[in-house]
């Protein structure tokens, strides 16, 4: 019998081990200098890139869904936020703090769930705020203008509104389940989105009563600023933003604008009043505030029930309230204190909270692109907020948009060209073909239009100006909405369901599917069913076992390439 060779033996020993610790699949990160003088932008070299690849790369291939059932929703939305905006502010954002800019991060930026929606409404191409809130929060299209109702509705029309045409949301899920819940806007409370939460009516600029004055069957239509306290006075817990006018009586007093005559109610009623008599009759615990100051006095340990309207009208662009003389809070001060609130009193159900950056919409709409980054940048502090206060374990959150605009990012400007400058190629401004400069940033239409020959020279203008209208193709007195599709992203149990091109009203469907409620209200048919079900022992990257049984595999398969190229070893 022929022996085996003891060398030969060793020598398999040692070539086994050394290829199973050789790190196969993954190639190590490279060294070497990151950062070169000789390379152009911030000097990245080839490592850095190679590198940079590496990390992300290695960052998805460990990640994991979280297959659970979502505590708790918070649903970002960003009106009129379209790529090119997340694009611009990511630039904007950077640029502020002394970057180049096209490398930075928003904070949503790092959820790792993508998608894009189709914003199109049933009757319209391009679609409206009130249309699209209907579709996102209450899960079905339906037609431009109108306010938790289907398609059959024809809009300004409430003669064609039935109980069986209106339809209801994720916020009515969510409290029919014991949630909390928090609608926060920078917008008027009774605007488009906000309304989306709560509202049925024809028209989304029915907010007050005079509004249907002059509208056949307007008893079939009930403004929805009354809509808001008659049905969800006790139900729900935080509604901040602005639009104190159309709460308050034509003979009331604004704390600030004074006389409410010209906007006012026209039926008597303070709405104000009737929202805090509820709580004092329910003895529940309140704070009713309309400045900032009285605003950071509210604690959320013993307070249930917040309503907070910061201005007559919307709220104040970010870059504004700096010089209010009566101070407003900012978005992510509103969704810290949302959220504190509506976990310390969440029925131990968990809850479900709106919050809409609302003006990135009304800047676009007159061409300030400054105004309109500087709502979407403060969005992301909010959401950043969120994110640092919650659990991806038990919250799912969702930063979308309604819609698009027509901002455009055009040129070819150097990296790290002022986002907000002239457009600037190899260091030279660029010059258009009637040798006039133009800037990076540019509308399709709106006020900044050209309406002379030649263009306005923009040497020398201040086009970072917050007030700068950026020049566009077409003269409109208000720029359009868009129709291009819009980015979803999400992090959280259940957040790897979007993924892909989806619908706007899936969008619904999903954060009722991943919470539980609504029409998924039964265990066998949301999450919780995905939960319960047996596991068949799935790997997991990030244990010591996945490790041992990543070594086993490799061994085998080292062994049965070994034995085929050599079958001999004796």
């Amino acid at each position: 019998m022929t022996m085996l060779n003891p060398v030969k033996i060793v020598g398999l020993f040692f070539f086994f081990v050394t290829l199973m610790h050789s790190g196969l699949g993954f190639p190590s990160k490279e060294t070497g200098p990151i950062t070169d003088s000789k390379f152009s932008g911030n000097g990245e070299t080839q490592v850095y890139w190679r590198n940079q690849a590496k990390d992300e790369l290695q960052k998805y291939l460990k990640s994991q869904k979280i297959e659970k059932v979502a505590r708790n929703v918070i649903f970002f939305l960003g009106d009129g936020m379209s790529i090119p905006t997340i694009t611009a502010a990511r630039i904007r954002q950077g640029q502020l703090n002394n970057k180049t800019g096209e490398e930075n991060v928003l904070s949503w930026e790092k959820f790792p769930h993508v998608a894009l929606s189709k914003t199109y409404n049933q009757d319209h191409q391009t679609p409206d705020s009130a249309g699209t809130a209907t579709q996102f929060l209450c899960g079905i299209k339906t037609n431009s203008g109108v306010l938790g109702v289907d398609g059959s509705v024809k809009p300004k029309d409430c003669s064609s509104m039935t109980d069986k045409s209106k339809v209801t949301s994720i916020a009515d899920w969510s409290i029919q389940k014991e949630k909390s819940v928090g609608i926060v806007t920078t917008t008027r409370i009774t605007h488009a989105t906000p309304g989306g939460a709560y509202a049925n009516t024809p028209y989304r600029n029915w907010e007050v009563d005079w509004q249907l004055e002059n509208v056949t069957n307007k008893e079939n239509c009930p403004d929805i600023a009354k809509q808001l306290i008659n049905d969800y006075k006790s139900s729900i817990k935080v509604l901040m933003g602005g639009g104190r006018r159309y709460f308050l009586p034509n003979n009331e007093t604004d704390p600030v604008i004074g006389l409410n005559d010209k906007n006012g109610r026209r039926d008597n009623r303070n709405l104000i009043e009737e929202w805090i008599n509820d709580k004092q009759q329910r003895h529940v615990n309140y704070d009713y505030v309309w400045n900032a100051t009285e605003f950071n006095k509210i604690d959320p340990r013993s307070t249930e029930y917040i309503l907070g309207l910061f201005n007559s009208d919307h709220m104040s662009y970010e870059l504004e309230k700096a010089n209010q003389t009566v101070p407003e809070p900012t978005l992510a001060e509103m969704t810290e204190k949302a959220i504190q609130t509506l976990r310390m009193h969440d029925n131990n159900k968990g809850y479900f909270l709106l919050v809409e950056g609302g003006k990135i919409d009304w800047a676009h709409h007159y061409g300030e692109a400054d105004l309109a980054l500087s709502e979407t940048i403060a969005m992301a502090d909010a959401v950043a907020v969120a994110d640092k206060l919650t659990s991806d374990q038990d919250t799912l959150i969702i930063v979308t948009a309604d819609h698009a605009h027509t901002m455009s990012i055009v040129g070819y400007p150097d990296r790290g060209n002022p986002i907000l400058g002239l457009v600037k190629n190899d260091g030279k401004v660029s010059m258009a073909k009637d040798n006039l400069p133009y800037t990076t940033i540019a509308y399709a239409n709106g006020p900044g239009a050209i309406e002379r020959r030649p263009r306005k020279n923009l040497t020398g203008a201040h086009t970072d100006d917050k007030h700068f209208h950026q020049q566009s193709g077409i003269k409109m007195g208000f720029e359009t909405h868009g129709g291009d599709d819009v980015a979803i992203f999400a992090r959280g149990p259940m957040s790897h369901l979007f993924q892909g091109v989806h619908e706007q009203h899936y969008i619904a469907h999903v954060m009722a599917f991943a919470s539980c409620v609504g029409e998924y209200a039964n265990e066998n048919d949301c999450a919780a069913a995905i939960v319960n079900q047996p596991k068949q022992n799935p790997v997991n990257t990030n244990s010591s076992n996945s490790g041992e049984q990543n070594f086993q595999y490799r061994f085998l398969l080292l062994l049965l390439v070994f034995i085929t190229v050599f079958p001999k070893v004796y």
